[in-house]
């Protein structure tokens, strides 16, 4: 028996670039896993976050906000591989309450 959680293809190919979260998101809207939905909503937040980052590549904060999106992606990606739904302390949960337009 496999512990492998629904929708975990989804949720890997939403950490593949901002045009995979989007497949991800309409792969999950003909039938809904709530493993992908929160891994899509994980990465949306990652996303705005590296725009982010991109506003303020002027300035050396831009670089720090940049290598913490990196490495926050990295390890959501790992979660998602290793079937998991742990995610960054904090923003991980705010990300899921804000983004409920992907529910």
């Amino acid at each position: 028996m496999s512990n492998t959680p629904a929708g975990k293809n989804k949720a890997i190919i939403a950490y593949l670039t901002f045009v995979g979260m989007l497949i991800a998101y309409f792969m999950n809207k003909e039938e809904q896993h709530e493993f992908a939905t929160w891994h899509i909503k994980n990465m949306f937040g990652l996303v705005i976050l590296l725009f982010i980052s991109l506003m303020f590549q002027r300035f050396e904060v831009g670089f720090y906000i940049y290598w913490i999106a990196v490495a926050l992606w990295f390890f959501s990606f790992c979660m998602a591989l290793f079937n998991r739904t742990q995610g960054i302390p904090y923003l991980s949960e705010k990300f899921q309450d804000w983004f409920t337009f992907f529910d």
